[in-house]
């Protein structure tokens, strides 16, 4: 049986310790993305390719080890994985990769609960695929009347 892809991908590893990204099984809309280095927020170049150990209230930066070429119309998001949030405290923040970005893929980490090491080859962190509609913002006077109007947080009530 042949398969039918929405979207080809083109990847590039570019360091050693660097993997492509896979899904853990057939109905996963997740890309697993792995480890291959880390660097502190506050350093520019310096990649580690050992163990990262983040406390509590710490962040870094961690590296795929893999570049990739999106098609227009196309973007990657990068979203945590739910077991390292629960369990570990692990926070990914969410990133979008967009289709002229053609540079390593990086991975925004912050420690909300007690120590944690990760070791290069962990899955840190997933990316799933969308669409990216052409859109045209115009400038108007009037946008009309709703029941919830311009109530923002919390305007909707509790439950």
């Amino acid at each position: 049986m042949t398969t039918i892809h929405d979207l080809d991908v083109c990847c590039r590893i570019v360091r050693p310790s660097g993997a492509l990204p896979e899904r853990a099984t057939d109905g996963a809309s997740g890309y697993d993305l792995r480890m291959a280095g880390w660097r502190w927020p506050w350093q520019t170049t310096e990649i580690s390719t050992g163990n990262l150990t983040l406390d509590a209230g710490e962040r870094a930066l961690i590296v795929t080890g893999f570049a990739m070429a999106l098609s227009p119309g196309w973007e990657a998001q990068i979203r945590g994985r739910s077991g390292l949030a629960l369990r570990n405290g692990l926070l990914v923040a969410f990133g979008t990769i967009d289709s002229d970005y053609r540079g390593e893929v990086g991975v925004i980490v912050a420690n909300v609960g007690d120590r944690i090491t990760l070791k290069p080859g962990d899955r840190v962190a997933q990316m799933v695929f969308a669409r990216v509609p052409s859109v045209r913002l115009m400038l108007a006077h009037d946008l009309g009347t709703t029941a919830r109007g311009d109530g923002g947080f919390g305007s909707t009530g509790q439950s």
